[in-house]
């Protein structure tokens, strides 16, 4: 009886354990035949593992140099999750986003966005929604000053704010960070939301901390295990779940600001961004696809709101921390700003055209900085050829920024800091081709002249007001933390008044 039991045990078991085995080697086999690469697709690691494909071998800590080494050439594929093109070189970059642009004017599906904002706004969305929201942004945006004197003189009230935060720290060591994001979030602030916040205000700091290290997350390795197993990670606790937290906060403090509009909102006197959408979801109620709804209106100003906020903010902290790294560079720039505009004319972007050195040394900052370095990923709409490979229907594309900034055949020293690269031998600005950070094509950033103008006025502001150096003792490191943005790490500065 007892060894009749333990046959048939033995029988099941075998049973289970011959299912579980099938199971394995079918999914196997399912992964291996979806995920074959297509005919004359570009090359690869020659070998990937089930389902994680070639995601063991990136570091997250240095995904952008991974993504910039040549080992397959210009043009590769990974996969991290899905099959993933990687194009890099300022000649690939622009076969690809502005020469084929209509075909990679997409966003692929990734469900960490889906899940936050349910592919809407202006940076996730695609279509004809996304071309009649980018209109509309870039319509309002004009309306309420950019390019215009009177953002200019919004920008130097605020240049003056932050002059006076810093001023307090009387030559004292402190982290310039927090108050550079204040101070540029104050600009996008004033024109989505119609305010500014004090310095002091503990719960706008708060949001903007929560929002830096929601966009940090958002490049870990636990965001790209949220995209290749969503179905699993949406049930896992872990680091990722803190991407949706602190976003719905923010998301939360948003939707105040849409609540307060709505209760005071004025349809002949628009303040701001979101009057202007107000309005327009008023005039456009028959046509549901254009996207001009509260959902979407929630949606597009958090996208102006944290792009206005985190790219600027990061490159005014590298320009910082270049000024104390090179302080041969600061003082050239000094003497510049001495010439032009003496030690208290605010600067203007008229004056621009006659500070060709500060105007080389930021855009200089601007490549080296490299904030986005993979660049916003694409998706192709139709077959394309690019670089002489064929790149099917709805792959992903990366088109990278780091490899254009540091292009070898287009920058004459691309790792050293040198404003020369913007230059020519007569010391007047030099264009660039290979000067891609807002990236290129259709999908391009739509806050451009925006950042540009915050970037000179801001920097020029500070540097003819302070004289920054390292504390005494502290040797200047250009250390960065990578997530979705590149960001030089916490550091400490002094700030002399001139």
């Amino acid at each position: 009886m007892t060894a009749t039991m333990s046959v048939l045990f033995f029988s099941g078991w075998l049973d289970l354990s011959s299912v579980l085995i099938f199971l394995f080697v079918f999914l196997i086999l399912v992964d291996l035949i979806k995920n074959k690469a297509p005919k004359n697709f570009p090359p690869g690691p020659p070998w990937s593992l089930p389902f994680v494909g070639d995601l063991f071998r990136i570091d997250s800590n240095r995904i952008h140099l991974q993504m910039f080494a040549k080992q397959y050439g210009n043009i590769f594929s990974i996969r991290i999750g899905q099959r993933i093109v990687v194009l890099n070189g300022l000649q690939l970059v622009k076969e690809a986003l502005v020469e084929h642009g209509e075909n990679f004017a997409v966003r692929p599906t990734v469900p960490l966005s889906e899940d936050i904002t349910l592919d809407k706004g202006l940076v996730a969305s695609g279509g004809y929604q996304w071309k009649q929201q980018r209109r509309f942004a870039l319509s309002t945006l004009r309306n309420f000053g950019l390019g215009k004197k009177s953002l200019e003189s919004q920008i130097q009230v605020e240049c003056r704010f932050l002059n006076d935060v810093i001023d307090k720290s009387q030559g004292q060591p402190f982290e310039p960070i927090s108050v550079v994001n204040n101070a540029v979030a104050n600009i996008i602030s004033c024109l989505v939301f119609g305010d500014r916040f004090d310095y002091s205000n503990s719960y706008f700091q708060r949001l903007l901390k929560l929002m830096n290290e929601a966009i940090y997350l958002e490049g870990s390795i636990w965001a790209q295990l949220y995209n290749m197993f969503p179905w699993l990670m949406r049930r896992l606790p872990g680091p990722h779940k803190k991407i949706f937290s602190h976003w719905a906060i923010v998301i939360d403090f948003v939707k105040l600001k849409i609540k307060e509009h709505k209760e005071d909102w004025d349809p002949s006197t628009p303040r701001d961004y979101i009057d202007s959408f107000l309005s327009e979801m008023e005039k456009r109620k028959d046509d549901a696809e254009a996207g001009f709804n509260e959902d979407n209106l929630c949606s597009c100003t958090l996208d102006l709101f944290a792009a206005g906020t985190e790219t600027t903010s990061a490159t005014l902290n590298w320009a910082l921390l270049y000024m104390i790294k090179y302080p041969e560079i600061q003082e050239k720039v000094q003497a510049e700003i001495d010439k032009v505009l003496g030690p208290s004319h605010p600067a203007t972007m008229a004056d621009r055209a006659n500070m060709p050195y500060t105007d080389a040394v930021i855009h200089e900052i601007q490549r080296m900085g490299n904030i986005i370095p993979l660049n916003v990923p694409r998706m192709a709409v139709k077959d394309t050829t690019i670089g002489g490979y064929t790149i099917p229907k709805g792959t992903m594309v990366m088109g990278t920024l780091q490899s254009v900034l540091f292009d070898e055949s287009e920058w004459e020293a691309p790792f050293t800091f040198n404003p020369g690269h913007f230059l020519d031998e007569e010391g007047k600005f030099k264009r660039r081709d290979a000067f891609l950070p807002f990236s290129a094509g259709s999908r391009m950033c739509l806050g451009e002249p925006l950042a540009r103008m915050e970037l000179f006025l801001f920097f020029t502001s500070l540097l003819q007001q302070f004289t920054f150096f390292s504390p005494p003792g502290v040797e200047p490191t250009l250390e960065f933390k990578i997530g979705f943005t590149l960001q030089p790490k916490g550091y400490k500065l002094c700030a002399v008044p001139r």
